[in-house]
């Protein structure tokens, strides 16, 4: 519950709409629901600017089901990372409104249109095979109210590739590059842009790569200056800090 819901509800116990007994019953669930086996913070948005988003994965069918079909009743926008098919229908046939993003693995309810800066992210990986994680970082940003240029398959062995889009690179204000492998390409951008880079290693590569281990030492050893570092696979990790960066004043 935002601001604007309390003023609603107040505004609704002063024409009778509800009573106060209907009233004090909504803001019991005020700070946060407890489900028994998860706690919904509604006051996660006013804390920082977002609702709570839910990590699926690891979760029961029933137990993503009760959490989305609770956060929907609220005036806010949810989504669920990690989630897969069977989540998605479960969540659809209590909110039919759900939409799943398969590539992504998310699943989004929107009730209302975030405001959207000017300034784009952007969105580069190394490969087609990073994709994938790529794809959960674009619309967690999108989701969460920015623009999206996607670069994808533009990695240190054809660097023309890359290249050739740097003019849109220096529009963004912020640009994520994933890379598995060596994740080479971060350290390759950070030298060529003016701009913040976070870099998502993937554990795509071949068996030396250590499932993302090789990708995330070496952009943590990155000799280019701007470059952060998120977990390996985490899109949804680097999309939220390159939208809190997109959105400063």
């Amino acid at each position: 519950m935002n601001i604007s819901e309390i003023e609603k509800l107040l505004n609704d116990v002063k024409s009778g709409k509800k009573s106060v007994n209907e009233a004090l019953e909504i803001l019991k669930y005020f700070p946060y629901t407890d489900l028994g086996f998860a706690k919904l913070d509604h006051h996660r948005e006013i804390r920082k600017g977002y609702p709570e988003i839910v990590y699926c994965s690891g979760k029961s069918v029933a137990q993503v089901k009760e959490i989305f079909r609770v956060l929907a009743e609220k005036e806010t926008n949810v989504f669920g990372t990690r989630a897969n098919e069977e989540m998605y229908e479960a969540v659809k046939s209590v909110v039919p409104e759900a939409v799943y993003y398969p590539e992504a693995r998310i699943i989004s309810i929107k009730k209302k249109e975030p405001e959207i800066p000017e300034t784009p992210i952007a969105v580069v990986t190394a490969g087609t095979s990073d994709i994938p994680i790529a794809e959960e970082a674009a619309v967690t940003a999108e989701l969460l109210g920015n623009r999206v240029l996607r670069i994808y398959d533009a990695g240190v062995a054809g660097i023309h590739r890359f290249l050739d889009r740097l003019n849109d690179l220096k529009k963004c204000r912020v640009i994520i590059v994933i890379a598995g492998m060596e994740g080479a390409l971060a350290s390759v951008v950070g030298g060529l842009v003016d701009k913040p880079i976070i870099a998502v290693p993937t554990s795509v590569g071949y068996g030396a790569n250590f499932g993302g281990i090789s990708a995330l030492l070496a952009m943590l050893t990155s000799c280019a200056a701007g470059v952060t570092v998120v977990n390996i696979d985490n899109g949804f990790g680097a999309a939220f800090s390159a939208s809190m960066i997109n959105k400063m004043k």
